[in-house]
């Protein structure tokens, strides 16, 4: 009689817990992404920040979990409403400028932009200023007016030879 006795308290407590759900059993689960945002437009953001974990991998196409997570991040970000221009603040807040696919231009990014076309501006002038130095005669001298050919030099047969091949094709 005495494991009846310690039965029927165990069979309760199954019973109670049967009957209630816990509380993990209640809690929701993670909302499904908001459809109103298309992957194209989360694709649009992703492919100007590159991924803070992977080395020179653009955020659209990394296929690390956490890359993963970042993107549903600028998904739900754009479902609050937020612009292209704070989400990618956000993440230079976050991670740094290192995430940004292109420099800035504003502070010592501002030469990144600047130096590329004053660096081949530069190779130009030097360029042309060896080439004037190269052939300073060439550039100065006018263009003859008519061009005057002198077969004096060379052998009359073969002369006679070239005349006899241009009448014939002509």
């Amino acid at each position: 009689m005495r494991k009846t006795g310690q039965l029927i308290p165990f069979l309760l407590l199954l019973a109670f817990l049967f009957a209630f759900p816990s509380v993990a059993f209640a809690q929701d689960e993670t909302p499904p992404p908001d459809e109103t945002v298309t992957d194209d437009e989360v694709n649009a953001i992703a492919e100007q920040l590159y991924c803070p974990v992977c080395e020179n991998v653009p955020l659209d196409v990394c296929e690390t979990q956490a890359c993963a997570d970042w993107r549903e991040e600028i998904r739900t970000m754009l479902a609050e409403g937020r612009s292209e221009d704070e989400i990618k603040t956000y993440f230079v807040e976050r991670y740094g400028r290192r995430v940004l696919s292109t420099p800035e231009t504003t502070g010592v990014d501002f030469f990144l932009w600047v130096l590329p076309p004053v660096g081949v501006l530069i190779g130009v002038v030097v360029l042309v200023l060896a080439l004037r130095r190269m052939a300073p005669a060439a550039l100065a001298a006018p263009p003859e007016a008519e061009i005057t050919l002198e077969f004096d030099d060379l052998d009359p047969e073969y002369v006679a030879r070239i005349e006899r091949d241009l009448k014939e094709f002509t």
